[in-house]
């Protein structure tokens, strides 16, 4: 029994098909099946039940995945550190970022964060803020950008920046005409993502918790809601980074009369090696923002 076994019992768990985890492992179907068969006559036991459609973990499997789990993680972390203490600023670096961000950070640091760091390579992970914590903790991502609090006890967090929420509203909307809006007056006809996006709580607490239900549920993603703006359907908040990306399309934005906002961090498992590579990203973040701050 070796690592590589162990990764193979893990692709097969997570892909539930022998044919998909031996893309992943990079390796034949019959290869891997064949030193998964091995493993279980040296073990003894049957790790999976398999079908022509399916494949899942025994009960005598399920626990040994678990071991499995923690020796190959136990394993990479010895790797990482190794690999950090030579260069924490060469590899790949797993980072997560929320949908509500990515569109309208990465690119302003994709270009200047390759200038500063020409041989670290990011592996970029888009989803909602539980999705990426959860990546994080079982070490399929190494960071991750997010704009709430990062949980205490397991994970570590740089502040980057502060953006203000602005005011989308459609065309002819009768608050179009204020220099700025109070967050309340938004609350007759704001329309919120659905469930999952930080987005969707930060505004509804912003603007006295009402919204437009109707409208949320349809609204996954910041474009759609937008999109909802610009024909007329409601008003919402967006973040203020994605301003320059409202040009054309029959949106107005405003500021708010308050300091509704959301603070933007960089989070990782507190045990994470290449904190160097955390801070150079941070400072990259910090220098390209502080123009639009």
């Amino acid at each position: 029994m070796n690592l590589r076994d162990l990764r193979y019992l893990l692709a097969i768990a997570e892909h539930r098909h022998f044919g998909k985890a031996a893309e992943a492992c990079h390796v034949s179907q019959p290869t891997l099946s064949g030193q998964v068969r091995k493993l279980e006559d040296w073990l003894g036991v049957t790790l999976f039940e398999r079908t022509n459609k399916w494949v899942v973990p025994t009960e005598i499997g399920e626990r040994i995945l678990d071991h499995a789990a923690r020796a190959v993680a136990a394993a990479d972390a010895l790797e990482a550190e190794a690999r950090a203490a030579r260069d924490p600023l060469v590899g790949a670096l797993k980072l997560g970022v929320i949908p509500t961000l990515g569109p309208y950070l990465m690119p302003l640091i994709f270009r200047p964060l390759r200038r500063a760091c020409p041989a670290l390579t990011i592996e970029l992970w888009e989803d909602v803020t539980d999705s990426l914590l959860e990546r994080l903790r079982t070490r399929k991502l190494d960071a991750a950008l997010i704009a709430t609090d990062a949980p205490d006890g397991d994970m570590a967090e740089r502040s980057l920046f502060t953006e203000p929420f602005l005011a989308a509203l459609p065309e002819g909307h009768p608050l179009s005409g204020r220099d700025r809006i109070a967050e309340s007056d938004l609350a007759a006809d704001l329309m919120v993502l659905a469930d999952g996006h930080c987005l969707r709580d930060q505004a509804l607490a912003a603007c006295s918790g009402a919204a437009n239900d109707t409208a949320a549920l349809r609204a996954a993603s910041l474009e759609t809601l937008v999109n909802m703006v610009a024909a007329g359907y409601g008003t919402t908040l967006i973040p203020g980074l994605a301003a320059g990306a409202m040009r054309g399309r029959g949106v107005v934005l405003r500021p708010l009369a308050g300091t509704a906002s959301r603070t933007v961090r960089l989070v990782s498992r507190a045990t994470f090696p290449r904190s160097r590579a955390l801070d150079a990203i941070a400072a990259v973040i910090r220098q390209e923002v502080e123009p639009f701050g």
